[in-house]
């Protein structure tokens, strides 16, 4: 039987710190699907579709790894999928509260869910999509955020082109 992970998020840009946590990911699971979120609370400065474009682009190396749009309740995906692991990774303590309440919620709604936590490297604990996207609308270099294809779409949406 596959291990099978689910690994969502906003990925409004993925960075460094996501592709840590999906290589640990992939040495544990046989298959993840990263299911990018639309969040109409989160100011992205990416929409969605741009979102999995570029994240399809980025992980197209990975045998074991696809990318599809998440718009509505994760669990409800899951059990479509017969997928009851979430990969979600940890930062710091603070993530730690949020990641915790989503992963209780989780298993509120389907009690075989199960939630794998990990640590990212930590080079990039600090590392954040919130950060990326601040450092780049105040022009800063994001080269050791994010890869170079990644930099090079926020360049291109910082100057008001679409990104697919």
């Amino acid at each position: 039987m596959n291990k099978v992970a689910v690994y969502p998020g906003t990925f409004d840009p993925i960075t460094y710190g996501h592709l840590d946590i999906l290589e640990m990911g992939c040495k544990i699971f046989d298959e993840i699907v990263i299911c990018i979120a639309e969040r109409a609370e989160k100011n992205t400065l990416f929409t969605l579709e741009e979102r999995v474009s570029t994240v399809s682009y980025i992980v197209k190396d990975f045998d074991n790894v696809s990318v599809e749009p998440l718009t509505g309740l994760l669990v409800k995906r899951m059990e479509m999928g017969g997928i009851k692991f979430i990969l979600r990774g940890l930062r710091a303590v603070s993530d730690f509260d949020y990641e915790l309440q989503m992963a209780l919620t989780n298993s509120e709604l389907d009690s075989e869910i199960v939630t794998v936590f990990l640590p990212g490297k930590h080079e990039h604990l600090f590392l954040s999509s919130s950060i990326v996207r601040e450092v780049a609308i105040h022009g800063g270099d994001v080269s050791k955020f994010v890869p170079e294809y990644v930099k090079h779409k926020i360049e291109l949406k910082l100057r008001g082109k679409t990104c697919l």
